[in-house]
């Protein structure tokens, strides 16, 4: 009886020999659809099970957004620096090394320029899987100059927010990150040269004080999160219960904060249809 019993205790395999499955093969969404990854990222990272939009970076949008994904990266080596020494649990200098190794990023938005639908846009990204795509100075700094190669190009600029707010290690630096972008975006707007703001998940705190609610057109995926606290301190705040769709997108546009609501499919047909329509000129298929 042998082949019954095990003669040995213990797994006998050899750690070379042992088969792994690939991690990333499946996706699962939060309402429990599961989903190849390779479909996935055919189906512009939406579940079609249930449209949920799975939320990915800078690499990803800059995809879809232009032409064959080709594109020339703005300032690709801005690094943020420590000024004020700072340190919680661990050194700000050492997080920082640390989002770098684990996203190879430089900090939390890329800049790039490129052909979408046959003509030039700029666009800034941000990737919320740096610091929680929290706003320092780098960011602030990327953006500024972006909105520069935009005046002076004349160059439409597009912003998509994905943050939880301004970046505390770097104080009150942060906060200023906030005039500066806004007054960048002011500089556009006397230029008449168009620049949309697209809020995904999520968009809070000190983006949505600034650059993300100040688009000629301001748009949205589906279901994002937007706001500025989140909705616990609302409520603490107020001490009233909050609509159970408080601070989605649909709700926003439902109240005026919103122009439109964008399924990322056809996000790259509508950003330019809206330029198009802003700048009076053919609209382009």
């Amino acid at each position: 009886m042998a082949w019954f019993k095990r003669k040995e205790k213990g797994i006998q395999t050899a750690t070379e020999n042992k088969k792994d499955v690939p991690k990333g093969l499946w996706y699962k969404s939060p309402t429990g659809k599961i989903i190849d990854s390779e479909e996935l990222a055919k189906n512009f990272y939406v579940s079609p099970e249930d449209d949920y939009h799975v939320r990915i970076g800078s690499e990803e949008y800059f995809s879809i957004l232009f032409d064959e994904g080709k594109y020339k990266e703005l300032d690709k080596n801005l690094t943020s620096k420590d000024p004020l020494n700072f340190e919680d649990t661990k050194k700000y200098v050492d997080r920082l090394k640390d989002a770098e190794n684990k996203t190879g990023l430089k900090d939390a938005v890329r800049t790039a320029v490129g052909k979408s639908m046959g003509k030039d846009l700029v666009v800034a990204a941000m990737d919320f899987k740096f610091i929680g795509g929290s706003m320092g100075s780098v960011v602030g700094e990327k953006i500024a100059r972006a909105a520069d190669y935009s005046l002076k190009n004349n160059v439409p600029l597009l912003i998509i927010s994905k943050s939880g707010g301004a970046r505390m290690m770097e104080a009150a630096l942060s906060l200023m990150q906030l005039a500066k972008t806004s007054a960048k975006l002011a500089q556009l707007a006397e230029a008449k040269i168009p620049y949309i703001s697209l809020c995904t998940d999520p968009t809070t705190g000190g983006t949505t004080a600034s650059f993300a609610m100040l688009g000629d057109i301001n748009i949205s995926e589906p279901g994002a999160l937007i706001g500025f606290a989140g909705p616990r301190v609302v409520r603490d705040t107020t001490g009233q219960e909050l609509p159970e769709d408080f601070q989605t997108a649909e709700f926003l546009k439902e109240h005026g904060f919103l122009d439109f609501i964008a399924h990322r499919k056809e996000l790259k047909a509508k950003v330019n249809l809206y330029l198009d329509l802003i700048l009076n000129q053919p609209v382009r298929n």
